[in-house]
């Protein structure tokens, strides 16, 4: 498990370190976004736990820069709590956030939900439905053969959908197995991403069938 941790104050990026490599794993460590942009185009990463407000370049700005060049899964490390933060980031493609103060051990225990969310699973297939080409092993996705611009948690809720056609889930379920074992998030975190999606898919929005007072299902 290679880990980069970005973060402006140095005892927070030592105790991470410190808990990456009891684990087993290897920390490289980044005090501004700059920074962080330059590990990424030079090093591969499994995962990043970024701050978001440092200087010189933010955290927010720092994920946009990297994922332009590489898709690492990132986890959010602020100060700041607000809901808008939150959904700014996983609109940006964060696949998990983290608010200070934190327990070191939360954020291992949510670096590992994360890349097992994240694992290939064993599989070859490219399912189709109708026009709508899904690529599961690949994660690319073709609407009428021209390729989908989805964010990661786009991605993550398709595929999903996809694994679980023709059942019912509630928002409830999406939150806890698409987001995370404990995002504390609601129903418009989970609403405006299928709205983004579903804007995404074009006319095969038609797929994910909106179940007045539950949740979503993918009926085909």
């Amino acid at each position: 498990m290679k880990v980069l941790i970005v973060d402006d104050e140095e005892m927070i990026r030592g105790v991470l370190k410190e808990y990456v490599e009891f684990e087993g794993g290897v920390a490289y460590e980044a005090a501004d976004g700059m920074q962080a942009v330059k590990l990424c185009r030079e090093n591969d990463f499994d995962i990043i736990l970024m701050d978001i407000m440092m200087p010189r370049l933010d955290g927010f700005s720092a994920v946009k820069e990297i994922k332009k060049i590489k898709n690492i899964p990132v986890i959010m490390l602020s100060a700041r709590g607000e809901e808008y933060d939150k959904l700014f980031g996983f609109e940006i493609g964060v696949d998990d956030y983290v608010t200070k103060p934190f327990s070191p051990k939360e954020v291992m225990a949510r670096i590992h939900a994360v890349l097992k969310r994240k694992a290939p699973e064993a599989t070859n297939d490219v399912i189709q439905f109708e026009g709508l080409t899904i690529d599961m092993v690949g994660r690319n996705v073709f609407v009428d053969g021209e390729k989908a611009e989805l964010t990661p948690k786009e991605y993550e809720i398709l595929f999903y959908f996809v694994k679980n056609k023709g059942i019912a889930l509630t928002r409830e379920k999406l939150l806890m197995d698409v987001w995370g074992f404990d995002f504390y998030g609601d129903d418009r975190t989970v609403d405006t991403h299928i709205k983004m999606l579903r804007s995404n898919l074009k006319q095969y929005r038609k797929f994910i069938v909106t179940l007045r007072g539950l949740g979503y299902k993918f009926e085909v």
